[in-house]
This record gives structure tokens, C-alpha cells and sequence, in this order.
């Protein structure tokens, strides 16, 4: 017996929730339809969907997703989730921007195509850019962050702040930050200006996610290893690595000395605490930016910028690859580290997930994914298995 909302795929169990504001589990005869999913969850750039469908003369889909794209629901939200092992994860939690029907093989069923972005989508929808009234004084960037975020909290957000090494306080006297573009838009500026990224995280569970603002992680717990060419043990359909040394650059600040008004040059290393080296052998970096205009700013500043400079540094190993989940065990995660086996000594060790890609089909669930890390060379003897 079905449960409403929910299809099993060969082992994993699927649930798909859609609804103005609050989602609902959709009936089985809109689950019967669906022939294919696809989410894509990047690093830092929005994540996003599209579920194919379908249709017939007589289907519900109709008033489902064909008004809404019309307009008439003008916040239609989807939530897909999947259960593997007894684990369950939210893969989208976002909302309809456009819907499209595609001619079928005979008149009377056609293919509908809904899709749409995560939750960020809903930070575009109002433009404060250049209204008067909305100046931040003596407000850092993360108290700012934490003010716009509030305001979708309806939405099961929760924002999540890191505060940047350097907090800069502005002095009222001095400058006062004003917002400019959407909520998005500034949001993503204000990161960008200290080397942070913004991201909404669906889940843990259904009609939740958290709005992380914080330095791009690349600790913590790493996933199950990806094997390559263990034979029986291997658990990924393809596997290729690059390596490509001019990829690293070194931003150069100068700081103003009172005294003598003479700039000092000062260099920005890419590697922090949250950004540590995942290869032994990673060559010097071939460029260096020098930055001339921080000399006017205060030396917080200028940090600040020299930080969001180097963050910019782009990996010297960058991998591509795809796996069956059922095969793999588990969903593998973004913005995650996982441990890699049996390509060779030069890129075996852990990775960072740059981006994931879901193909959900009936009867199966693929993922392709993108790894990246600074180095050759394993910095750890062995990766959980």
C-alpha cells in the first residue's frame, strides 16, 4: 500500500511536497505521473530543480503546477526528499518559477516540466535598491545578515552567522552601509567582501533549512569513501581527476602607515583554520594581485578585502564523477569532505564536494558530483571506508 506523497525506487523511498507556503504530500496519482527528477546542489550559486511529468488530458497536474506558473499562486513551494537505509534527506526545499508543457508521442499525453531555485529564489522577489529609509548605522555585516534573514522566518529558515575574523564596525561619522539590490543581492555582497559564501541548506526535516553566511568549511566528518577500480569494492560508474598548477594566486594589501604615509604591502595567504591544505605538495603561487586602492581604507578593511581576494584562489585539483546511491550506500553531500581510493597516490585522500548533481528516475538514482582540493599527495594515511 502507498503512502500518500511517498514512492519506492528500488530500495529508496521518495516523498514530494507541494503547496503555497506550507507544503503538502502531493497525491499518489501526481506521484504516478512523475517520470524523472533533477536537483542540483552547487557550492556557493543557488540550488535548483525540475521534475518532469506525464500529463494527460484529465490530470490534476493542471491546477497543480499550470496555474501557479501562470501566476496565480505567485509562491508555489516543492519539497523532495528521499529515505535510503532508513535515512531520510531533503534534497530541495524551494519554490516554481516556471512551467512548460512539451508536445508527447500522441495527442492525448504530453510531458510537463516544472522547475525551480531553492528558497533564494524568494529573496529576489522585493527590490529595496535606492528607497530612502534603509541605511545600516555602526552595524557590521554580520548584524545585518542576521536582520535581513529574520524576515523569512515563516519559511523555516534559521540563519546560521559566522562572524569574520576581523569584525568591521563602521563609525556613523564615517560611512553608513546601505542597502543596494534585493536581499539576495547584499547579502551575497557583504559576503563577498570578507571571502565568505551564502547558501540556504534544506533539512534536517521537511519545511526546514538554514541560511548559512560563514567562510567556505572544509573540515569536519568526511563522507564514505569513493572507490575507483577495487573490483568488487568499487562503488563509483566513472572517476577523473585534473590537476592544474597556475591555478593558485596571492592578493597583495597595502596598509598605510600613519607616520610616514608610506603603504606597506602585506600578503594574503588562501590557506585558515577552516581552509586547510588537503594535498602534501601544492606549488607557490604563480600570480600575485596587488591591491593599491585598500591603502585608503582602514587596516580592517583592508584585511577584510585582502581576505575576500584570496578566498577567490581557485583549487589546483578539481575531479568529476559519477555512482549509483544504491550502490554507494548513502546520498552523497555538497559542501562536504569525502575520502577518494584507488585512483593513485597523487589525488587518493579527501576531497571537498564542490557540487552535486540528482537524477532520479523509476527504478534508479544516480549522482554526478564535482571534488576539488589545494595539492597532491594524501595528507591523511587512510579515508573512512
Amino acid at each position: 500500500m502507498a503512502i500518500l506523497g511517498q514512492r519506492c525506487l528500488g530500495g529508496v523511498h521518495l516523498t514530494l511536497l507541494v503547496g503555497p507556503v506550507v507544503p503538502v504530500p502531493v497525491p499518489q496519482a501526481v506521484l504516478d505521473a512523475l517520470t524523472q527528477i533533477e536537483v542540483v546542489a552547487p557550492d556557493e550559486a543557488a540550488g535548483a530543480f525540475t521534475l518532469q511529468f506525464t500529463l494527460s488530458v484529465q490530470s490534476p497536474l493542471h491546477t497543480l503546477f499550470l496555474l501557479s506558473g501562470g501566476g496565480v499562486v505567485p509562491l508555489l513551494r516543492v519539497i523532495v526528499v528521499v529515505t535510503l537505509n532508513g535515512m531520510s534527506e531533503v534534497l530541495i526545499d524551494g519554490v516554481v518559477t516556471r512551467t512548460e508543457v512539451v508536445p508527447g508521442a500522441d495527442q492525448r499525453h504530453t510531458t510537463l516540466q516544472v522547475t525551480g531555485d531553492d528558497l533564494t529564489a524568494v529573496m529576489t522577489k522585493l527590490e529595496f535598491s535606492g528607497l530612502p529609509g534603509l541605511p545600516y548605522p555602526a552595524m557590521p555585516a554580520e548584524a545585518i545578515v542576521a536582520l535581513l534573514l529574520a524576515k523569512y522566518a515563516f519559511l523555516g529558515i534559521v540563519p546560521l552567522v559566522i562572524p569574520s575574523i576581523a569584525i568591521d564596525v563602521p563609525i556613523p561619522t564615517d560611512r553608513i552601509p546601505t542597502q543596494q539590490g534585493n536581499d539576495l543581492e547584499y547579502i551575497r555582497t557583504l559576503a563577498e567582501r570578507v571571502g565568505y559564501v551564502f547558501y540556504i541548506d534544506p533539512g534536517p526535516a521537511p519545511g526546514m533549512s538554514t541560511a548559512y553566511w560563514g567562510p567556505k568549511v572544509k573540515v569536519g566528518v568526511p563522507q564514505p569513501a569513493l572507490n575507483a577500480d577495487m573490483d568488487a569494492a568499487s562503488n563509483v560508474e566513472q572517476l577523473s581527476f585534473s590537476y592544474n598548477g597556475n591555478a593558485r594566486s596571492l592578493p597583495i594589501v597595502y596598509i598605510q602607515n600613519e607616520q610616514t604615509k608610506v603603504p606597506i604591502p602585506i600578503p594574503i595567504p588562501d590557506i585558515g583554520p577552516l581552509n586547510p591544505p588537503l594535498g602534501l605538495i601544492d606549488p607557490p603561487p604563480q600570480q600575485f594581485r596587488q591591491l593599491p586602492e585598500t591603502a585608503k581604507y582602514s587596516p580592517v578593511r583592508a584585511l577584510l578585502l585582502g581576505m575576500a581576494e584570496a578566498a577567490k584562489s581557485a583549487d589546483t585539483v578539481t575531479g568529476r564523477g559519477s555512482l549509483d546511491v544504491t550502490r554507494y550506500g548513502r546520498v552523497l553531500k555538497a559542501r562536504q569532505l569525502v575520502g577518494v581510493r584507488g585512483v593513485g597516490p597523487a589525488f587518493d585522500g579527501l576531497h571537498y564536494v564542490s557540487q552535486v548533481r540528482h537524477t532520479i528516475k523509476r527504478g534508479e538514482y544516480k549522482q554526478s558530483f564535482e571534488l576539488s582540493r589545494k595539492g597532491l599527495l594524501s595528507t591523511v594515511p587512510l579515508v573512512p571506508s
